[in-house]
């Protein structure tokens, strides 16, 4: 069976824009154009197309995969594999991280005390290191210096400063969806004065220019950053990174 891009945005989850994005790129090609001029994608991308969510789950950056996925000893179900063992060992994590929601609850209703140390157990910081060098890779020494400014900025955050930071960021990103759902543009006042509220909240951790803001908007997009806005809507990084090139344009230097 084959599937136009709409069709293909449905079933997997991801945006349209983002498959089109894909084509241009070259990660993901259709099977073909059809005489209307659309795209139709066969089993074949259908498989490519969850190879590559493997890895963006996995946190590889879009560069990467395309030079897995295109080579030509590339094997699907040794990939598949692989993934699987990945998985296992991410699981046990995520068991550890979803005991650490649980003990906070309990914390925070007052019902049984937990040790500092313990509020970040389960968190990786090899993902955290990881995050970091993939920016520096993809922005170079700008990047490292913004990454220093941020280390710099939160070494003395209490936990009331990262909880206040945590209820900031979903009330910017709840208060986006709705007005996306409104089918509001990106360049609309709404938008763009949430927008400016993004900003400032990303301003405690680094001081973007026009050039890092737009770059960052990017790397929502394409890094493992994005599972954060799309807990709230499968759209809300393609839709915020979109409205943040409108700001950054207008009102950074």
């Amino acid at each position: 069976m084959a599937y136009t891009v709409k069709n293909l945005a449905r079933i997997s989850g991801v945006s349209v824009r983002t498959l089109h994005f894909y084509d241009e790129t070259g990660l993901l090609k259709p099977a073909y154009h059809g005489a209307n001029g659309y795209r139709y994608y066969e089993e074949e991308q259908l498989l490519m197309l969850q190879q590559i969510l493997f890895f963006r789950e996995l946190g590889f950056e879009l560069k990467r995969i395309r030079k897995i996925i295109g080579s030509s000893n590339f094997d699907k179900i040794v990939a598949l594999r692989s993934h699987r063992q990945v998985l296992e060992k991410d699981g046990r994590r995520i068991k550890k991280l979803l005991n650490t929601i649980d003990q906070t609850i309990e914390h925070l209703k007052g019902k049984k005390k937990m040790k500092d140390q313990d509020l970040y157990n389960g968190f990786s910081k090899e993902q955290q290191a990881g995050y970091e060098k993939e920016l520096i890779g993809r922005f170079g020494e700008k990047a490292r210096a913004n990454i220093a400014e941020s280390h710099r900025n939160i070494k003395n955050w209490t936990k009331a400063d990262w909880e206040k930071s945590g209820r900031e960021f979903d009330q910017i990103c709840q208060e986006l969806v709705k007005l996306k759902q409104n089918q509001l543009q990106t360049n609309s006042d709404e938008v763009q004065t949430l927008v400016r509220r993004h900003y400032q909240w990303l301003k405690r951790f680094w001081t973007p220019t026009r050039e890092s803001y737009s770059g960052h908007s990017q790397f929502i997009v394409e890094s493992d950053l994005r599972k954060a806005y799309d807990a709230c809507h499968p759209e809300l990084a393609d839709f915020l990174a979109a409205a943040m090139k409108v700001f950054a344009t207008r009102e950074l230097s």
